[in-house]
């Protein structure tokens, strides 16, 4: 049984951060600054908005924008880093805010910047082993929510966003084979490292209102150096062996959308793996590096410039980072 993306929508709040805004928290830093190395004009930030909400609203907007029938749905997965609880998972209190069947299969799973790649496979399992015909994935986000207010490069980079993507037995991008792989050595290079059950307590590490911010376990830590390090070792030879095992060759894909990290690394996995420019899909300007989501709101935008087209069909997706983990897979326009 082939599996299809068959419909995609995504959800931003409405509190935007400029670069502007960043400037004035950190006056060492320029706009154009930001801008150049980052690639990143603004981000949105969900304050008092939890994950959940921000799910909830990106699955109205799919069902609104794509005329789709929630009775239809038979899966709800969820990937996201920010649960609303501990427990229950949110997936299950999206069940019920969604109105959905109660005969739904419903659940969460933990994982970032490599999550939506993994949630294209869980889905395709789900179909391909009769469990499922309608999978509706969600990813949501709210890392912000983990950044120190004065952890001036997390806060340029991160933004907050929700997507959801209905996958089922027909659609408009065949799912085809992935490739997989984790390295729990690079755990703690980005980290949350207090508030749950290993280290429960919160260390309650202050600054003062001027300091800069260095490292604190109650929020969020990321070692940028090593995960520059990890994502040019892992990147070009992930790209390599997905083509690989979907039989083609690099000639035959038409565009590569991968996860939105920042512009700086973009161009060098970019220039690393010998992808042209022109086959190569940037969606970050706008948006900010919104973790499971980037890759969603990049195809989104892809498909509505046409740059995924029945002539332009073959895209390899590529998600990699926190864990460290990795993912790839080939999807391929199919017209209706």
């Amino acid at each position: 049984m082939h599996s299809f993306i068959k419909a995609i929508s995504y959800y931003v709040p409405d509190s935007i951060v400029t670069n502007a805004d960043i400037v004035k928290d950190f006056p060492d830093w320029s706009e154009k600054k930001i801008s150049s190395k980052i690639g990143i004009k603004q981000r949105y930030v969900s304050n008092e908005l939890t994950a959940a909400d921000l799910a909830e609203r990106a699955s109205v907007r799919l069902f609104a924008e794509h005329n789709i029938d929630r009775a239809s749905i038979d899966a709800l997965i969820l990937c996201t880093q920010s649960p609303d609880y501990f427990l229950p998972t949110t997936a299950c209190v999206l069940q019920e805010k969604l109105g959905l069947s109660t005969q739904v299969a419903a659940f969460d799973f933990n994982l970032g910047c490599s999550g939506y790649v993994y949630g294209l496979g869980i889905a395709k399992g789900l179909i391909a082993a009769g469990i499922a015909s309608n999978v509706l994935f969600l990813t949501a986000e709210t890392y912000n929510k983990y950044i120190h207010p004065r952890d001036r490069g997390n806060r340029t980079l991160f933004s907050d966003a929700a997507t959801a993507t209905l996958i089922s037995t027909d659609g408009f991008l065949k799912i085809e084979d992935f490739v997989l792989g984790t390295d729990g050595k690079g755990a703690k290079n980005l980290i949350v490292e207090t508030g749950a059950a290993r280290q429960k307590e919160k260390s309650d590490v202050t600054l003062s209102s001027g300091e800069e911010f260095q490292k604190s376990p109650d929020y969020l830590y990321m070692n940028g150096s090593e995960i520059f390090n990890f994502t040019l070792e892992s990147v070009p030879p992930l790209v390599e062996k997905v083509i690989q095992k979907n039989n083609l060759q690099k000639g035959q894909i038409d565009l590569f959308v991968f996860h939105q990290a920042n512009k700086h690394m973009l161009n060098f996995i970019r220039q690393a793996s010998d992808i042209p420019e022109e086959k190569f899909y940037y969606c970050l300007e706008d948006f900010g590096n919104t973790v499971s989501s980037t890759i969603p709101i990049a195809l989104y935008h892809a498909l509505k410039e046409e740059r995924i087209t029945e002539e332009n069909n073959t895209v390899v997706i590529a998600g990699f980072g926190v864990g460290y983990s990795w993912g790839s897979s080939v999807l391929k326009f199919v017209s209706n």
